[in-house]
C-alpha cells in the first residue's frame, strides 16, 4: 500500500498547486467525458453512463452533490476502490469536480444488476448460480487478503458485464454458461461495486459499525452494540445471503408474505430461520455448504479458503477465477491509477459548499 493512503483524512498539502489547480476545474470534465443517459438513482445522488471523447469508451459516474454529503465514507470509498485492481471488480478510474457535484468514474459493466438478471430468470440452475458464486468469491476473496471487507455485499452491487437483461428470454445466456463451464470461458463476468461501506483493517480501523443491508446481514451485525467483528466472516454471510437467492429467487429470512417487515427478518436472522424448498432440486453438497455459511457464530462459520475447497464449489472451476490481479496489470497498476495527490484535491474541494467554491 501506498504510505500516503494510510488514513482517510486527505491533506490538501500533499498536491502542489498546479496539480491542485488543474484537478479541480469545474468545468474540465467536459473536455474528458460527454453524457449518454442515466443509469441509477439513489441516496447517494445519481449514476450516470458516458462516453470518453475520443475514445468512444463507456464509463459510469456515480455524482455525489457537494459539500456536507461529501463525508468520510466517500472519502473511504475511494481510497479503498482505487486500491483493488480485479477481474471481478469494477475498476476505479478517476474522482473529478462538476459546478455542483463530484464524480466517481469507473467502468461500465453493461449487463447491469445480476439482481435483474435473477428477477429475469426466475431462479438460476445450480451450475448458472456456481458459475456466478465462484467469480464473486474470487472478488471478495482478493478484497480480504488485502484486508479489504466490503460489508454491503448484495445483489445489487453486484453487476455482470457482456451480458443483456434480454439474455434471460431466450437460450442465449443458458447457452453461454454452458459454453463457460465446458471450455473455460469467463463470458459473462461478475463486477462487484460500491464499496462505500468498505473496510480497511489496515488503512482504517477494525470494523464494528452497523452498516449494510438487513436482508444480508449477518447475526453479530444486528447485535453488534459498536463491538468490534470480523469482516470476513461478515462478507461470507452476505454471500451466502446472495447464493441463496441465486439458487431460488429469494432472499432466505425475508417472509415472503410480508417482505417489507424488516423486524420480522431481524428475528429469522438471528435464529438462522430459513428453509430450503422441495420444488427446487439442488445436490447434498449444495445444501451442505449454505448450511456451513449460515452460522450464527462468526468464528464457526465457514471461512472463504475453506468455500473455495469445498466440493460443491470445486466442480467445474476454471484455474483462472482465482488469481489475484488482471493479466499483465500488476506492473502498470500505479501509472494508471489518478495520483493520489490529485484525489486528495479534488475531495477536498467537494467538501466545500458551492457558494464557498474557489475560481
Amino acid at each position: 500500500f501506498d504510505r500516503r493512503l494510510r488514513s482517510t483524512h486527505f491533506d490538501v498539502s500533499m498536491a502542489n498547486d498546479e496539480g491542485r489547480k488543474d484537478a479541480c476545474d469545474a468545468s474540465a470534465w467536459r473536455e474528458t467525458y460527454e453524457l449518454v443517459r442515466d443509469i441509477d438513482a439513489g441516496t447517494f445522488g445519481v449514476a450516470k453512463l458516458m462516453r470518453v471523447r475520443g475514445t468512444g469508451e463507456l464509463v459510469a459516474s456515480k455524482f455525489i452533490e457537494r459539500g456536507d454529503k461529501i463525508t468520510a465514507n466517500v472519502a473511504r470509498e475511494i481510497v479503498n476502490h482505487r486500491s483493488l485492481h480485479h477481474p471481478n471488480i469494477v475498476r476505479f478510474r478517476e474522482v473529478f469536480l462538476t459546478e455542483t457535484h463530484l464524480g466517481i468514474a469507473m467502468d461500465f459493466a453493461s449487463g447491469g444488476e445480476i439482481f435483474n438478471h435473477v428477477k429475469a430468470a426466475t431462479h438460476f440452475n445450480e451450475n448458472e448460480a456456481r458459475f456466478f458464486f465462484q467469480q464473486l468469491m474470487s472478488g471478495v476473496n482478493y478484497c480480504h487478503q488485502l484486508e479489504i471487507y466490503h460489508r454491503d455485499l448484495k445483489m445489487e452491487n453486484v453487476l455482470l458485464h457482456d451480458l443483456p437483461t434480454e439474455a434471460w428470454q431466450s437460450q442465449e445466456l443458458r447457452a453461454m454458461l454452458n459454453r463457460g463451464i465446458i471450455d473455460g470461458s469467463m463470458t459473462p463476468m461478475v463486477k462487484l461495486c460500491d464499496f462505500g461501506y468498505s473496510k480497511s483493517s489496515l488503512l482504517q480501523s477494525m470494523p464494528k459499525s452497523t452498516v449494510g443491508t438487513i436482508s444480508y446481514m449477518c447475526p453479530e451485525i444486528l447485535t453488534s452494540s459498536n463491538q468490534v467483528y470480523d469482516g470476513r466472516a461478515v462478507d461470507v454471510w452476505s454471500c451466502g445471503v446472495i447464493l441463496f437467492a441465486f439458487l431460488f429467487g429469494w432472499l432466505p429470512f425475508n417472509d415472503p408474505k410480508d417482505v417489507r417487515n424488516m423486524s420480522l427478518t431481524s428475528q429469522k436472522i438471528l435464529a438462522v430461520d430459513y428453509s430450503i424448498p422441495d420444488h427446487i432440486p439442488v445436490s447434498s453438497e449444495c445444501k451442505d455448504l449454505l448450511a456451513r455459511i449460515f452460522v450464527a457464530d462468526p468464528t464457526k462459520r465457514i471461512t472463504i479458503p475453506e468455500i473455495i475447497a469445498h466440493p460443491w464449489f470445486q466442480h467445474h472451476l476454471r484455474p483462472d477465477v482465482l488469481i489475484s490481479l488482471c493479466p499483465q496489470e500488476e506492473e502498470t497498476m500505479v501509472i494508471q491509477k489518478q495520483p493520489v495527490e490529485e484525489i486528495s484535491a479534488v475531495v477536498l474541494e467537494a467538501m466545500k459548499h458551492p457558494y464557498q467554491l474557489t475560481g
